[in-house]
């Protein structure tokens, strides 16, 4: 009875569509890995690691006029992580936000949200973690058809507090505070966009606790002179205080051509520079790319950005690339990407000058459409390393190092109704 009930309500709301819409959508992305040297080099007599990892989401929309809201509920873990017989599951809200359109281009949106921003260079969704990256902020904004800005603001603490002032270390977000203006125009062929981001870090201690701010600055410019040719550069500098409270001023920039050939084949050129902290220096020179998805740059196995350097080094990166992609068929892709690494700045040891050459890495991917809402993709990455790589990262360079994964998304909308 009850399920009749439903589907005739279901039905009466999708024969008769308006102003309201309600979606639901499920996904289901299980990933085997085998780590031989991926986030860090492996060192001698050290085994490979074996695992599935897996990511459950159910999301809830609703939308209308004027507003829009989404909640997202996902449980991440490995397989075996949790048991049989479990009483105390890990089924967490990942995205919990309502956005509010007072029109001509007005807009707020408030809640836990993803920020990806541009290439996701700075602010990323970083979808290739199981569980991604969630901001809990007030996005203030104006958008038309060619011009959009937006106005980020987010303040943080670990609980509501009586008395007691606002001390957030260890906080859950990696910051205190933020302000973070972006605006962005695009035509046919030609992208700008810019961003000023002022961060709010605390040291110290509860009783004597100070926040230094730390400023990025940058632009993002693509040019698509036709459909052959995309051109991209970006360039970023940072400046302020650390939460150590030294002297920043560091930069990056990073230059990149995509050529598409044929209707199934493209290349893609570039190269990455971020400064690197000289020991000797009275401030640090080290460019941190924030919170971006990393794993998009700087190679698949995520040696840099994604996990930390050795010894205290902030020893910067220059990447340089070439890659090609091939669409074997339209449900059917192939990539292939290398990448050559070296750091910015000088590394000394007790033995003297060490090389700034870190080593190189390939990657190879595979994508494969098996069906409507599910896509199967597979990859293979090694890196041939040098003794600076062992000095920064640690490991046995002679050792051989790779990474091979394989993941089913299985991804759709199991519900839409709008009455």
């Amino acid at each position: 009875m009850f399920c009749m009930i439903f589907s005739l309500f279901v039905g009466g709301m999708m024969a008769q569509p308006g102003d309201n819409q309600t979606t639901v959508d499920v996904q289901v992305r299980p990933r085997a890995e085998y780590r031989n040297g991926a986030l860090f080099p492996r060192d001698r007599g050290e085994l490979p690691a074996r695992f599935i990892a897996n990511r459950a989401r159910l999301s809830l929309g609703y939308e209308r006029s004027q507003l829009e809201m989404r909640f997202s509920a996902q449980h991440v873990g490995v397989w075996g992580q949790d048991p049989q017989i479990d009483r105390n599951g890990r089924f967490i809200l990942n995205e919990a936000w309502a956005k509010l359109r007072f029109g001509h281009g007005l807009f707020a949106k408030l809640g836990r949200q993803p920020l990806s921003y541009d290439d996701e260079r700075i602010l990323g969704a970083l979808d290739w973690n199981m569980a991604g990256r969630y901001h809990d902020a007030l996005k203030l904004g104006y958008e038309s058809r060619r011009d959009l800005l937006h106005l980020i603001l987010a303040f943080n603490q670990n609980d509501e507090r009586v008395i007691g002032g606002t001390y957030y270390h260890p906080g859950a977000q990696p910051y205190k505070s933020m302000q973070t203006l972006w605006y962005a125009h695009s035509d046919e062929h030609f992208r700008v966009s810019a961003l000023a981001m002022n961060l709010g870090l605390e040291g110290g201690t509860a009783d004597r606790a100070e926040t230094r701010y730390q400023q990025t600055f940058g632009v993002n410019l693509g040019v698509r002179p036709d459909r052959a040719l995309d051109l991209s550069g970006a360039f970023y500098y940072q400046m302020g205080r650390t939460a150590a409270d030294v002297s920043i001023s560091a930069w990056m920039a990073a230059l990149r051509a995509n050529i598409h050939a044929t209707e199934g084949l493209s290349f893609q050129l570039g190269s990455d520079y971020l400064s690197g902290d000289k020991r000797e220096s009275t401030r640090f020179e080290a460019f941190n790319p924030l919170y971006g998805t990393h794993h998009k740059f700087y190679g698949a196995m995520d040696y840099f950005y994604a996990s930390p350097f050795a010894n205290g080094l902030n020893p910067g990166l220059w990447d340089n690339y070439a890659g090609l992609n091939v669409a074997v068929t339209p449900s059917l892709s192939l990539g292939a990407t290398g990448h050559y690494f070296s750091t910015t700045s000088n590394l000394q040891s007790a033995t003297g000058q060490r090389s700034k050459g870190l080593g190189t890495e390939v990657d190879l991917q595979l994508s494969w459409k098996l069906m409507k809402d599910v896509n199967l993709m597979a990859g293979y990455s090694f890196m041939s390393g040098t003794e600076t790589m062992d000095y920064v990262k640690g490991g046995d360079h002679t050792r051989w190092q790779d990474w091979a994964w394989l993941s089913v998304n299985i991804q759709t909308r199991v519900f839409q109704a709008m009455w």
